[in-house]
């Protein structure tokens, strides 16, 4: 995509240097809020 490994390579190392990784376990805010907008259509359309 940048024309060469190395220049790659050398890009990621800039861009994540001093970053911190989260690994979040779970379903996600707007997974649940999905969920939970589509529970309530289908609550709704009964009569």
């Amino acid at each position: 995509m940048f024309g060469s490994e190395r220049l790659t390579g050398a890009l990621l190392d800039r861009l994540t240097h001093h970053v911190h990784i989260l690994e979040m376990n779970g379903d996600s805010f707007r997974l649940a809020s999905s969920r939970k907008r589509e529970k309530n259509k289908e609550g709704s359309k009964m009569p």
